[in-house]
């Protein structure tokens, strides 16, 4: 059932929203948070971040006149609201769907999405450049970067926040500081924060400034707020930004939607770059995700009256089989310790932490750090799996290549989330690993085709003791179950035969392996009969197994989750080297599309870059000269 919503139903733009009286705007965000609850409620998503900042939503749009204000929302989890107030509300409940909206800010989506986001601690740098190019314009509109604790823990936004005094007078930054990103927010700044909020003599300051407010009473209630705000700043001093240059606000109540417009207001006639400190609760608003350990950070669909949420399939995920992989792996050997970058949860670490507490270690949205730290380590005998998702690990790609592999040092990568990502679109899709990977000397690059070969490199990881490497797999579910020979490790370089034929080969990377079969299948039933392999490396190639492949086949077709450049040019690389090419041979490279795909439901997904069973088969008819019709007939 629908939210009783007669306020917000007037608010099409945030045009409308700043024709409403200040005493109006806590009965909009209660509707807001409501509309909220109900849209994520239908099609699952990230809920909770979005519900705590649902008065500050409120209020920066009230205040500032965007979109000529801009105001860029760091990482975009949190954007729903700000969607729903800024005319797309008639298609809240197409986010993440094909077609529909996105669950991040998008520039493509609407003028009030100035600058797109999904990674973490872009915003300030973003706004930055907004604000300078606004000054050489000569004009006089506002930028606002809205950003989380925990992307306060990524050295990007430092370096911009250390750049902005030097570069710009006006930009307004807002800290939301919700003590959790996805996981809690671990590491020097969060505890900066925290003694900010809690410490004694800011409560006791607060406590005296709001009798002094009190004791003045109503007819200058606005001086007393005044009074409160001025005595905050000043037990809590907010040095350290500060001392980067900004005039520190806070902290602030983010909940306290007529506070918090009085403070965005004052904050427009800063001459300098501000920071406002506002404290908020995730989840805020909606008790199942107050009570929840995840604040319900990302949901499936759920009943709103129970918070119940939509129960997926029984059979383990990859990151489940990877995680009790390396749990163990770690039982066996005292020097294995696993590293994550705020998402522990994410990545499956959380199991390998409750195991080995001692031997874990999250380094918040710090990729960059999360490498380095892993060479250090295995500089000197551990054996560190650096577990990042495959998109993030693009963050810290210097210093896989400056840190890990030009000292041949024996980091492992486990990579999550490679291949397409369904509903999270492109900003989250694993598409380039194979290519960035693969390109350095070296390195040894797997990729699982079911459940029991991603356990089995884990172990291989784990034997790997002289140089990096890494294995890929994807998000969803695990294909097949776990052998006798689960941990087993692979022999290096090594693919397999999964069944013989003879004229046409199809040569899999990765998880693609079960559509592969359908492929093969197919072909045979059409007299074509079909050679399949597990090339189980990209690096290094199974040079023996190639040659056979393309000696004994008139087609050879490699496949992989994979962006261009990446395993099937490799292949290609070898055969033109090698001679394999010069006497026929009809080989293509199914890979992702050239484009950055739109979320959408994963088989639509695999279904548009041709990475399905059909589209295999075609690409192999259409290499033999026959068309699909042809051969249905």
């Amino acid at each position: 059932m629908a939210p009783n919503t007669p306020l917000l139903d007037t608010v099409k733009l945030p045009a409308d929203l700043r024709k409403l009286e200040p005493e109006q705007l806590r009965q909009l965000a209660d509707e807001l948070r409501a509309e909220t609850i109900s849209a994520v409620s239908a099609t699952g998503g990230h809920l909770g971040a979005g519900l705590g900042v649902v008065e500050l939503t409120v209020a920066l749009h009230y205040v500032f006149n965007t979109p000529r204000d801009v105001l860029i929302w760091d990482v975009g989890h949190q954007a729903y609201p700000h969607k729903i107030l800024t005319g797309r509300r008639d298609r809240i409940r197409t986010l993440r769907q094909g077609g529909g909206l996105s669950g991040f800010t998008k520039r493509s989506e609407s003028e009030y999405d100035p600058f797109g986001a999904a990674h973490a601690a872009t915003s300030i740098s973003a706004a930055l450049g907004f604000a300078v190019a606004r000054d050489k314009r000569g004009d006089d509109n506002h930028v606002i970067a809205v950003i989380g604790d925990g992307s306060m823990s990524a050295g990007m936004a430092y370096e911009a926040m250390n750049n902005a005094a030097e570069t710009t007078k006006r930009l307004i930054v807002i800290l939301n500081d919700n003590d959790m990103s996805i996981a809690p927010p671990v590491g020097g700044m969060s505890s900066y924060l925290a003694r900010l909020v809690s410490s004694k003599t800011y409560r006791r300051m607060r406590k005296a400034a709001k009798t002094v407010a009190s004791a003045l009473g109503e007819t200058i209630h606005d001086v007393g707020k005044k009074v409160e705000e001025y005595a905050r700043t000043f037990a809590t001093g907010g040095t350290f930004f500060e001392e980067l240059g900004f005039h520190y606000l806070g902290p602030f109540d983010g909940h306290d939607v007529d506070n918090l417009r009085r403070v965005l207001e004052n904050a427009k006639e800063f001459d300098g770059p501000v920071l406002i400190h506002a404290v908020t609760k995730k989840g805020k608003g909606y008790a199942p995700a107050e009570n929840a350990a995840d604040k319900y950070h990302g949901v499936t669909k759920f009943n709103v009256v129970t918070g119940e949420q939509s129960k997926g399939a029984s059979v383990p995920s990859y990151t489940k089989v990877f995680a009790q992989a390396l749990v163990r792996q770690a039982e066996k050997d005292e020097k294995i310790v696993a590293i994550t970058a705020a998402m522990p949860s994410g990545t499956g670490l959380d199991t390998f932490g409750t195991k080995f507490p001692d031997r874990t270690y999250d380094v918040g949205i710090a990729e960059q750090h999360a490498v380095t730290f892993a060479a250090g380590l295995a500089a000197d005998g551990m054996k560190p799996f650096c577990t990042i998702y495959s998109t993030f690990l693009q963050r810290g790609y210097d210093q896989v290549v400056h840190d890990v592999a030009i000292q041949k040092l024996p980091v492992r990568f486990a990579m999550d989330r490679a291949g397409l990502v369904g509903a999270d679109g492109a900003t989250h899709a694993g598409s380039f690993d194979i290519g960035y990977l693969g390109a350095l000397p070296g390195f040894v690059l797997m990729a699982a085709a079911d459940g029991n070969e991603l356990s089995r490199m884990v172990a291989t990881c784990a034997q790997i003791d002289d140089t990096p490497s890494a294995v890929r797999y994807p998000r969803g579910d695990a294909e097949g179950v776990l052998g006798a020979d689960a941990d087993v490790p692979l022999e290096i370089g090594k693919g397999r035969i999964v069944r013989e034929g003879t004229k046409v080969a199809l040569l899999n990377f990765g998880t693609r392996m079960a559509e592969a079969a359908k492929a093969a299948d197919k072909l045979g039933a059409m007299g074509l009969s079909t050679t399949l392999a597990d090339a189980r490396f990209a690096k290094p190639l199974d040079e023996d197994l190639i040659r056979r492949l393309a000696r004994e086949h008139e087609v050879l077709l490699t496949i992989e989750e994979g962006a261009v450049g990446g395993f099937g040019a490799f292949v290609l690389h070898f055969l033109a080297r090698d001679g394999g090419l010069d006497k026929g041979l009809k080989i293509r490279t199914l890979t992702l599309p050239d484009v950055f795909q739109d979320h959408d439901k994963p088989e639509a997904q695999y279904a548009a870059a041709g990475l399905d069973a059909d589209a295999m088969v075609a690409a192999a008819l259409l290499a033999l000269g026959r068309g699909v019709n042809e051969n249905r007939a």
